[in-house]
């Protein structure tokens, strides 16, 4: 009896120290090396086991002895709540720092920006260009996104027209992998309509605005026209005045925007007395549909213009513009912006 009770307190021992070298050797795989790119991604699967996570890293090469995995996670279960997802591996160096992001949950995120004062075709190409990016919209129409957007404000403004042209954010939209265009657009038009109603809701009384997308077209007009921000209210103020007098808006993008793939950089007399829909030298009024992305300064812009006897401006050489009161003092700022212009030709020269 006594000799078996020595037997068992060796086995013991024996079986104890051997459970312990194995948890040290745990530990220390968590140091193990991760071999991956920079721009390497890793995509786990709902459901995802010790096993299969482990047949994961060795098919893609990102680990020595991925048979400990599972061995692992058995001894560390706090590290075994992977979440599905894409991942990014850059900056991942060790195991344990792989297996801490499959917990956490921080996808890869990528980005597409949206520049305002761009048409939907520019910002097409953007999405279309978006790396890991789901794209759903290949081939189809303006119409037909319009539709499948959901957004009836857009699809009973538009019906005529079938432009998205002004009913998007500018801005920079993050996204993780598999996301769809269509979802980054429907997140898009959804900031634009609660932009827009806000301007609207907040807008002075006194616009000879008929609605919201009367005040969006008005705004994309004066996206188009400056890019200072400071001198937008301005602008706005000139055509707010004008269509107050019923003068026409004259005004330069909404003819090039009209001309379409015809524009090459410059406008002709004859482009200025072609009859179309947007050139606003030759119709009353607004035209039938926004030019742009718009800014939510070009829309506060419209909402709240300065209050001023402004009817004209023109470039003042600078990068901004001088705003005059009647036609006389417009014919002379335009022979002052003349001089400028040519003295710098001729500098140039």
């Amino acid at each position: 009896m006594k000799k078996f009770l020595i037997f068992l307190l060796v086995f013991v021992l024996l079986g104890s120290g051997g459970g312990y070298w194995g948890y040290q050797q745990m530990n220390a795989y968590l140091q193990a090396p991760i071999h991956a790119t920079a721009d390497q991604l890793l995509t786990i699967e709902r459901g995802v086991t010790g096993n299969k996570l482990a047949d994961l890293l060795a098919r893609e090469k990102l680990v020595d002895h991925p048979a400990y995995l599972p061995w692992l996670l058995k001894l560390q279960p706090e590290l075994n709540k992977i979440k599905a997802g894409t991942y990014s591996l850059n900056g991942i160096n060790t195991v344990e720092e792989l297996l801490k992001l499959l917990n956490s949950g921080k996808e890869a995120q990528f980005s597409v920006q949206f520049i305002e004062g761009k048409t939907f075709s520019e910002w097409r190409k953007n999405l279309e260009r978006a790396p890991h990016l789901k794209q759903t919209l290949e081939g189809k129409t303006e119409w037909e996104i319009i539709r499948l957007l959901h957004v009836p404000a857009i699809a009973k403004a538009v019906y005529d027209w079938s432009s998205m042209d002004g009913w998007l954010y500018p801005d920079t939209y993050n996204y993780t992998p598999n996301s769809t265009d269509l979802e980054l657009l429907q997140r898009s038009t959804a900031r634009l309509q609660k932009a827009l109603d806000k301007a609207w809701n907040e807008r002075d009384k006194d616009l000879p605005l008929a609605d919201a997308y009367q005040m969006l077209i008005l705004a994309s007009i004066v996206e188009k026209e400056t890019g200072i921000a400071s001198e937008r209210p301005l602008v706005a103020s000139v055509f707010i005045n004008r269509l107050k007098a019923k003068m026409k808006l004259q005004t330069d993008p909404t003819v090039i925007y009209g001309m379409g793939e015809s524009y090459t950089g410059n406008i002709s007399k004859k482009d200025l007395e072609t009859i179309n829909p947007y050139n606003t030298y030759m119709i009353e009024g607004l035209p039938p549909t926004p030019i742009a992305m718009v800014s939510e300064s070009a829309l506060q812009a419209v909402a709240h213009p300065e209050k001023t006897d402004f009817y004209y401006f023109v470039a003042d050489g600078s990068g901004g513009h001088k705003f005059t009161r009647n036609l006389n003092e417009h014919n002379k700022a335009v022979q002052e912006y003349l001089r400028w212009y040519r003295s710098q030709q001729k500098g140039a020269n």
